[in-house]
This record gives structure tokens, C-alpha cells and sequence, in this order.
């Protein structure tokens, strides 16, 4: 068989196994190979559900995608170039996601009797009875190929099979051309102070890396040339770590102490571990008994003067509600971020959706709007939380920023910026004022009311979930609650001042505006450049800021014949902008299955219009 390299602009790879496979390192290591060799990059990790799945089981199958290109990537892709399954639930799980032209490789040493029927398969021929008999299978013994290749290395038998993701890994980048020298580093650094494991993982992934290039069943290997990007320094980066370095440059801008007093609950604990880090940076964070604990702390925090932030999903959002009216109706700064999953309930908690929305709008008693904006990519978690935090400090108000999982987890390269790029964030604190202070008093532009830190001499004023006069007398009076009631929403609407007007991507007229907001960002621009480029009138506004929306969103909306609203849920977004423009129709492309969309969803909801 001749063997082709071909020069490929993009492609997609998969790894799927059990949760103790090793299929999230694989795929990370992957990626940042890529990306460090200069390739745009998109990921998404698929954890199972249950936390201990029964071993073998589809339920506790481990994905991980990575759509690797020398052009612009902003997705994960739909469907993958090449799967590899180390087991047949894997396979199962994980077949329908490949191209008709797709590679499949599989561990066979997993193949035999007791694999098959744990993944449920009822006959002997699993890719028969998955019909994917026109794939191009290769059939690795994987397992015993890493045991021959680490038997002289003093590991024990379990130590050695955990190894065959390496090899794994290996096999792949022989298929793609990726260079291994950066690997090496990982390994280095990840083991010096276990030498033997540096040694043992460079011998397998080599190991694996020369497997691949005897074989004749790889016909084809893959060259993805980096890309042509901005210069500057580069990082792989996922949106947790992105949001939690966000944090860290608005506190660094404001002068603020940061602290989050946060509950771990997945998929947001990352924010909160990586936080913990950078003790060196100021940041104090406490990881409490439960989420009311953790919002509570953290308002203490703003009343005592610190940039306060806390980090949660659906269910801790829920549970921080009656905290967060008191955030609202004290006036201080909080930045709450809500990272989606699906739901209701516990849901599925390792999946994606964007369901919360409505609860950030609107979960509250009483009168109690709060500014929500939403991160549309990994790495603009990172503007996002800045810009959060900015919102929150000047304005002396709590704001909601919801990102996802799919962003949370997912990763892309991310240009590192310059703090000195980043406006200034000047919080409103005062240390001195003419007679007698008076808490509630408002500036005229924000209509934010001054910070005053406590200890701070004639200032000494409180607060508390109690209606307040404007002097911070506790008030029953009914003209001043409904004056306090409109002066903070009126607080809130005012913000729309200070945020960026909607953009349109592509033509500001036309057929159709695809809407969107959040993690959907990719899918929708990657279909609007695909149906734009079949000559179709079609363009994107994506929404960043949600309450209050751009100035000029009733403007945009109406240049367009069509407007079409796609989010993960069942059309919260949809009919909010129902309500607050209720001059336009709006229709739908919704999707809840714990999955991010595909961009074949968008193009067949925008070719049925």
C-alpha cells in the first residue's frame, strides 16, 4: 500500500474510553501540542455522568474532541476525521460521531467476550452490528503492545496498562505529524521527582509513535501547517482558568484585595482551585461548608472592601438566591459566576446546556433586577470576568456571568494580553465627606451609590436586607421603598450606557439575523461563514450583554426580515426579547440534550426558513 501525507486544513480527532483510560490527558496533550506548534485549536471534553460508572459500561465512557487546523477554528467540529476507542462502550458510545471517511482505532485486546456484552453489543461483530464496516478500522493491539514495550520497566502490571493512552497518544501523532519534543516537557515537568516515570512515558509514546509507522493499515498520515494568527505570545487556555485570571487582572486593576468564597460543584470548581494558586497575587479564597456560606462570606468580603466574587453552577445559583437580593438591596460589589450545566436539579451534571438563564434574570423575591452578561469562547472567559468585575466595583452592584460547560472545560489558543490595553477600574470609594454621610446618596452617571470601607472615620453607616432610606435608616415608608425600588433598577438599566453596541457580523441588512448568546457563539459564526459563502443573505448578532441589552438592539433587529434566536435551552432567550421588543417575531432553533450544538443544526434551522 503507498503511503500519502496529506495537507490537511483541518481536522477533527476524538479519543473516547473508560474514566481511568486516560482520554482527557490524551486529548489535552494533543491539543497543546497543536497549539503550541501553532495550529488553531478548539476542544471539548465529554465527561461521563456518574461519577463511578460500572467499568466497561457506555455510561462510563470518557470522550474527549479536538479539532486541530491551519485555518480559523472555532469549534470542535461535528463530526471527527479519526475516533479512537480503547473499548467497545467507546465505540458504541462514540461511532455515530465519525465521518463515513473516518480512521477508527481500537484497542482489539479490549474486543473479547466480557467487553462486548458489558458495552451491550449482542453479537461477536460489534463493527458490523454498527454498520461502520466502510470506516477505515484499525484493529491495535494496544494493551499488550504497551506491556511488551514497558516490561523491563520495573512498573508493576497496573502501572503499565494505565500507560497505553501514551501509546495511544503516540500512534496518533505519527498519524498527524504532531511533534513529540513538547510532551517531553510536559513529562518533565509533570514527574521530576519521579525519574522513572519520565523515562517510562517518553519510551511508550515513542513506542506507539514507530507502531503506527510499520503498519500498512495507516495509508494516509496528516499534515496541519500552523496557522497565520496576530503576533504575540500564545497559550492553550480553558475558560475556567480564563474567568479565574480575569478575576485576578480586575482586582490587579482596582487596586482591590480579591476574594471568592465559592462551594466546589462541578463543572466551576476549577475557577476556585485555580484562584487558590495565586495567593501571590492578593487573592484570599475559602472554600465553605455550602453555596449560601460561600455568597454570604463573600458579600462580608465586599462590605469590608474587597473585590468579592463567587463561583457556582445551576443548583449552588438556586441556593445562593436569597443572598443574592441581599447583595443586590445592600448596594455592593459581587461578581457571581454561574458556569451552566444541565439541569433541573441535579441534571446531568457534567453536561452543557445554557437553562439557567432565567433564573438569572428573574430567581429572586421581590423587585430585584441584577446585570447578567454571558462569555461566548474559553478565552473570552477571561474579558468577561474583567469586565464583570469592572461592572461590579464602578457601578457598586452585583452582575451575573454566566459561561457554561462547554467553555469551562473546552480550550483554544489564547493571545496573552497587555494589562496595559485594559481600562482602568475605579472603584467608587469615598474616605471623607461634608456632614453627616448618607449611604444611599447616588452620583448622577452610574447612579451608583459611594463605597465606604468600614473603619473608615465618619463614615460608619450600615447594612442589611432591610429596606433603607436614603440616609441608611431602616424604612417602611411606601413612597420610599417604591423610590429606593426604581432607583436601583434604574442603577442597573444605566449600565447600558457604558456597554459596547450589538455588532452584526456580515451585512447589516438582510434575510435573515441569526441571534445568539453565550458558548453558541462558535457554532452560529462557523454557519453564518458557511451559508454566507453559499451566497446566502445571512448574519449574526451575538449577545455579550443581556440585562441590560445594547442600546441599539431594536435597530439591529430591524433590518431583517427573518430573525432567528438559537440557544441551548427552550427559548428563554427568545422570550425575554419577546418581552422587552415585542415588534419583532422571533424564531426558534433550540436544543436541550446536554449537548453544545452542531453547526449542521444551524444550517438546517436557517435552510427550513
Amino acid at each position: 500500500m503507498q503511503h500519502k501525507v496529506i495537507d490537511a486544513q483541518d481536522v477533527v480527532i476524538r479519543f473516547a474510553g473508560d474514566s481511568g483510560d486516560g482520554m482527557q490527558l490524551t486529548g489535552t496533550l494533543f491539543a497543546d501540542a497543536s497549539a503550541l506548534y501553532g495550529n488553531e485549536i478548539s476542544t471539548f471534553p465529554d465527561y461521563p455522568a456518574e461519577i463511578r460508572a460500572p467499568q466497561g459500561t457506555v455510561s462510563g465512557v470518557s470522550g474527549f474532541q479536538v479539532h486541530v487546523g491551519s485555518v480559523e477554528v472555532n469549534t470542535p467540529g461535528d463530526l471527527c476525521d479519526v475516533l479512537v476507542a480503547m473499548n467497545p462502550a467507546a465505540l458504541k458510545a462514540n461511532a455515530k460521531w465519525a465521518k463515513a471517511t473516518a480512521t477508527i482505532i481500537v484497542d482489539a485486546d479490549a474486543f473479547d467476550e466480557k467487553g462486548l456484552e458489558k458495552a451491550g453489543f449482542k453479537t461477536d461483530d460489534p463493527i458490523r452490528e454498527l454498520q461502520i464496516e466502510d470506516r477505515n478500522i484499525i484493529l491495535a493491539p494496544i494493551t499488550s503492545l504497551t506491556k511488551e514495550s514497558l516490561k523491563d520497566s520495573g512498573l508493576d502490571n497496573k502501572a503499565i496498562v494505565r500507560s497505553k493512552n501514551m501509546f495511544t497518544l503516540g500512534m496518533c501523532y505519527f498519524m498527524f505529524n504532531r511533534p513529540m519534543e513538547y510532551t517531553f516537557e510536559y513529562l518533565e515537568r509533570k514527574f521530576r521527582k519521579k525519574p522513572q516515570l519520565i523515562e517510562t512515558n517518553k519510551k511508550v509514546l515513542k513506542d506507539g509513535f514507530n507502531y503506527a509507522s510499520n503498519i500498512h493499515a495507516i495509508a494516509n498520515t496528516y499534515t496541519i501547517k500552523p496557522a497565520q494568527q496576530e503576533k504575540g505570545l500564545y497559550r492553550n487556555i480553558n475558560g475556567n482558568q480564563a474567568t479565574a485570571w480575569g478575576l485576578l487582572a480586575a482586582a490587579e486593576k482596582s487596586g482591590r484585595p480579591l476574594f471568592c468564597g465559592s462551594y466546589p460543584i462541578t463543572p466551576a470548581t476549577a475557577i476556585l482551585e485555580e484562584l487558590a494558586i495565586h495567593k501571590e497575587l492578593g487573592a484570599k479564597t475559602l472554600q465553605c461548608e455550602d453555596e449560601i456560606a460561600g455568597i454570604c462570606t463573600s458579600i462580608g468580603a465586599a462590605y469590608a472592601g474587597a473585590f468579592a466574587v463567587t463561583t457556582t453552577s445551576g443548583p449552588g445559583l438556586s441556593l445562593k438566591s436569597e443572598a443574592l437580593g441581599l447583595a443586590m438591596i445592600t448596594e455592593l460589589p459581587l461578581v457571581i459566576v454561574d458556569v451552566q450545566r444541565s439541569g433541573p436539579s441535579t441534571g446531568i451534571p457534567t453536561k452543557t446546556e445554557q437553562t439557567d438563564l432565567n433564573q438569572a434574570l428573574y430567581g429572586r423575591n421581590g423587585e430585584c433586577p441584577i446585570m447578567v452578561m454571558a462569555a461566548h469562547s474559553p478565552s473570552h472567559c477571561f474579558d468577561a470576568a474583567f469586565y464583570a468585575g469592572k461592572f461590579a466595583m464602578e457601578h457598586m452592584m452585583p452582575v451575573i456571568l454566566l459561561t457554561e460547560g462547554f467553555l469551562g472545560n473546552g480550550s483554544e489558543p489564547w493571545r496573552i494580553p497587555s494589562m496595559k490595553d485594559y481600562p482602568a477600574i475605579v472603584p467608587p470609594i469615598i474616605t471623607e465627606c461634608e456632614g453627616a454621610y448618607k449611604p444611599y446618596v447616588r452620583d448622577e452617571v452610574r447612579f451608583a451609590r459611594k463605597w465606604a470601607l468600614p473603619g473608615t472615620p465618619g463614615l460608619e453607616h450600615r447594612v442589611g436586607g432591610l429596606e433603607k432610606s436614603p440616609e441608611g435608616v431602616i424604612s417602611s415608608d411606601p413612597l420610599n421603598h417604591e423610590m429606593m425600588v426604581a432607583a436601583r433598577a434604574e442603577k442597573v438599566a444605566r449600565a447600558a450606557n457604558f456597554i459596547p453596541e450589538l455588532k452584526v457580523i456580515g451585512e447589516e441588512s438582510g434575510e435573515t439575523l441569526l441571534v445568539g448568546w453565550g458558548g453558541t457563539f462558535g457554532h452560529l459564526y462557523s454557519a453564518v461563514k458557511e451559508l454566507q459563502g453559499a451566497g446566502k443573505s445571512v448574519s449574526l448578532a451575538h449577545f455579550d450583554y443581556i440585562n441590560p441589552l445594547p442600546k441599539n438592539t431594536a435597530e439591529v433587529f430591524s433590518k431583517f426580515k427573518n430573525i432567528l434566536v438559537c440557544e441551548l435551552n427552550s427559548g428563554q432567550f427568545a422570550n425575554y426579547l419577546r418581552a422587552l421588543h415585542p415588534q419583532f417575531e422571533y424564531k426558534q432553533c433550540n436544543k436541550v440534550q446536554g449537548q453544545p450544538f452542531m453547526v449542521k443544526d444551524i444550517l438546517d434551522a436557517v435552510n427550513e426558513l
